[in-house]
């Protein structure tokens, strides 16, 4: 019987523009395609790797992994194990992958116009939104939790508050403000289209709490929020 010697796992030598510029750097570790979309999801908090697989479609399992674990080695991201009772693992952010927040906050208010008309094929899920929405929400100087309802689904931005995550999937806890409307008015809000209490006035938007956190001083129908 011959002998097979064992051979080293191959080591894939990491892609690189091998440029020394910071652009270059940054497209480096997030330029690959999924990645950014991976931390627009990871932004929410904590995600099961069924939970990401399940809101980014069209993403293969491998190129997820894939992604996933570049992201690990390029310490965007941990993976960890929840405490007892669950045994699954769940993937977040780094303080370093957080920083990418204003990274897709910039590209979403670049590819707003691109929103004009939602095509066929295209998939979405509620807080997609949550991005270019807070950027349009955001009061200098005021916190506020704000409870979004399309009826895609229910998101909740959380506004003036640098030491929490930016947004979450599902309903706010305590939410300070409740705004339901459908998508497309969601868009025009985000983009600066229309206006909050122009919104609200027209019919477009139902509008629960304190308005004056998003530095309106009165909402035609705004009621207290429900807690």
């Amino acid at each position: 019987m011959s002998r097979l010697r064992r051979m080293p796992p191959r080591q894939t030598r990491r892609r690189s523009y091998d440029q020394y510029c910071a652009a270059a750097r940054a497209l480096d570790a997030v330029g690959d395609r999924w990645t950014l979309l991976v931390v627009r999801e990871l932004l929410a908090g904590p995600r099961r790797y069924t939970d990401l697989h399940a809101d980014l479609p069209g993403v293969s399992t491998d190129v997820l992994a894939s992604r996933l674990k570049d992201m690990e080695r390029d310490g965007l991201a941990t993976r960890r194990r929840l405490p007892p009772p669950s045994a699954a693992y769940v993937y977040e952010l780094t303080e370093q992958g957080r920083g990418l927040l204003p990274v897709l906050v910039a590209l979403a208010e670049w590819g707003g116009t691109a929103l004009a008309e939602r095509r066929p094929t295209d998939a979405v899920r509620a807080h997609w939104f949550a991005i270019p929405l807070r950027r349009a929400l955001s009061s200098p100087g005021r916190a506020a939790v704000v409870e979004v309802r399309l009826d895609e689904g229910v998101f909740h931005l959380r506004l003036g508050d640098d030491t929490a995550l930016p947004y979450g999937d599902g309903p706010a806890e305590a939410p300070d403000i409740r705004l339901t409307l459908d998508a497309e008015t969601c868009t025009a809000l985000a983009a600066g289209d229309l206006d909050l209490a122009d919104g609200v006035d027209a019919g477009r938007i139902k509008a629960e709490g304190d308005a004056s956190l998003l530095g309106v001083p009165e909402l035609p129908s705004a009621a207290p929020a429900e807690r």
